[in-house]
């Protein structure tokens, strides 16, 4: 069994506060299929999207620098969407042939059926966290580290706790850096004073505290996804409110509805 990561850890004042201004920073969705505006319409908070940080992939002569031959791997692991679209995209710039044989570990379901934009999906090749979590993926990789040589694309400068857990497992694997996280410019947004802001990387929290030194959390709940995320809140003097993955959450969403359902229940107790 996986372990769970953690819930949600502290509170405002010890109280459940029930946010009505939800800042998410990522991309807002090209369509109306996200959980965020499901969630939104179900329990009447208005949600903003915007990115802290975009992705920039770093071009072939950054690649052949690095000294990775991707034909050598039998398995590449992705940890996000960001990976996968820049995993293909070097292997087309470089006419990287891909093996039909290659196999693939994700870290959720949700990636794992993004590969159908790149290749035919097949179960036998495709591999997933059942709850989205690093412990679940390490699970499933240390089954399969005697036959595998594996690849894990990832962005520069990134702090990977499932690597860090791939190396106790004594799991050989190589990283290679495909692509890069710069900072957007987010002064005018966070001025709005939200009452929740979901963060999903540690380099969104640096965006913050660069970008708005003075900046005051109060009563503004926090989200974190990932134990690298919350780390760097808490390391920025911040208090993490609302944490996923977990074995009830394995998403950002499910932890946010999950916040959302016990706030409802205490206000109702009052």
């Amino acid at each position: 069994m996986a372990k769970s990561v953690r819930t949600i850890t502290k509170t405002v004042e010890n109280t459940l506060v029930v946010p009505k201004t939800i800042l998410i920073t990522q991309p807002k969705p090209e369509n109306d299929k996200s959980p965020y505006f499901d969630l939104a319409k179900k329990y009447g908070f208005v949600p903003t999207f915007h990115s802290f940080v975009r992705v920039e992939g770093i071009d072939a002569k950054e690649f052949r620098k690095q000294k990775v031959a991707i034909e050598n791997f039998s398995a590449v692991i992705f940890i996000s969407r960001n990976a996968v679209d820049h995993f293909f995209r070097i292997c087309e710039e470089m006419k990287i042939k891909v093996s039909q044989e290659m196999k693939y570990f994700c870290i959720s379901e949700a990636v794992a059926l993004y590969l159908q934009k790149f290749i035919l999906y097949r179960k036998r090749k495709v591999f997933f966290s059942a709850d989205g979590s690093n412990d679940g993926l390490l699970e499933i990789l240390t089954k399969h580290k005697a036959d595998q040589q594996f690849i894990m694309p990832c962005s520069e400068g990134s702090k990977n706790e499932l690597g860090q857990g791939m190396l106790k497992q004594k799991i050989d694997f190589v990283e290679v850096t495909l692509f890069r996280t710069i900072s957007n410019e987010i002064k005018e947004v966070v001025k709005k004073n939200f009452d929740c802001i979901l963060f999903f990387s540690p380099i969104s929290i640096q965006a913050l505290k660069e970008q708005m030194p003075t900046y005051k959390q109060k009563n503004t709940l926090f989200g974190a996804f990932g134990l690298v995320t919350s780390k760097a809140i808490e390391e920025a003097k911040f208090r993490v409110d609302i944490m996923a993955p977990s074995a009830n959450a394995p998403s950002m969403a499910a932890a946010l509805e999950n916040y959302l359902v016990a706030s409802l229940k205490k206000g109702k107790k009052k």
